[in-house]
């Protein structure tokens, strides 16, 4: 990450970012927040305003609600800004900031500990350097790609945007139904934790794509397959996708 980095807005998704980044080794010192309180969610960090923020910074990253971004008074008309504010497209976010480059991203609370997945798309100004920079400043918190349509960042803040998100909802379910069998609660949420923990590395290091590994289950025929091919006819990966597009159509609308 080159420069001083200024973030607006220091939430759950802001402190979560900036600790990721601290982590990764970014100093105190080339950081600065802005936010309604004035306070610093994280020692060492100098707060101050946006105007302050936006003379200051060469990159900033804004992560405000969507209800609050009408009433950001923000002129940086030479700063890269990025945003992952929901709902906020590449040519409100220019004529918010002034700046012809311009990035819209989406992260998630996983930044923290530098687990997040974060895809951007670019405004047409933005040079090489800037791409350069928004791969750096997203991957120091996980992983992050270049995506080539603008609508696919509701279907990420849908998607990977809440974490645990729609795996809680699984994860949920499962030890639920372990309960309503008569395995003690904390046994079932222990047991539940270690299964997503357990899947999330194999998924995240195997070469096998979630789909493979799927149809390798179903091909192998045992008790998992019976799982597999009762839960499709009931309808399972209908009920995701529309689960997914609800989210996506409200990540839409939200700004």
């Amino acid at each position: 990450m080159q420069g001083t980095i200024g973030l607006i807005g220091t939430g759950m998704l802001g402190e979560a970012i900036a600790r990721g980044w601290l982590d990764a080794g970014l100093p105190p010192e080339r950081l600065l927040f802005a936010n309604r309180s004035g306070k610093a969610p994280l020692p060492g960090i100098e707060v101050t305003t946006p105007g302050d923020l936006a003379r200051r910074c060469e990159t900033i990253l804004l992560c405000i609600p969507p209800a609050a971004l009408p009433g950001l008074d923000l002129a940086a008309p030479d700063a890269l800004v990025l945003s992952v504010i929901a709902g906020a497209t590449r040519a409100r976010l220019q004529e918010t900031t002034g700046s012809p480059r311009v990035i819209r991203a989406m992260s998630s609370p996983a930044a923290a500990r530098r687990l997040a997945y974060t895809p951007w798309i670019g405004s047409a100004a933005i040079t090489e350097a800037d791409r350069t920079q928004a791969n750096a400043v997203f991957s120091a918190i996980g992983r992050t790609d270049e995506i080539g349509d603008e609508a696919h960042i509701d279907l990420f803040t849908a998607l990977t945007g809440p974490v645990p998100g729609f795996a809680a909802l699984f994860a949920s379910a499962m030890a639920r139904h372990a309960v309503s069998q008569g395995v003690p609660p904390d046994i079932a949420d222990r047991a539940v934790r270690q299964l997503f923990l357990s899947a999330g590395e194999m998924l995240a290091h195997d070469a096998h794509t979630a789909d493979a590994h799927v149809e390798g289950m179903i091909a192998y025929a045992g008790t998992t397959a019976a799982g597999f091919l009762s839960m499709r006819a009931a309808g399972l990966e209908e009920i995701v996708a529309n689960g997914l597009q609800a989210a996506t159509d409200r990540a839409r609308d939200i700004g």
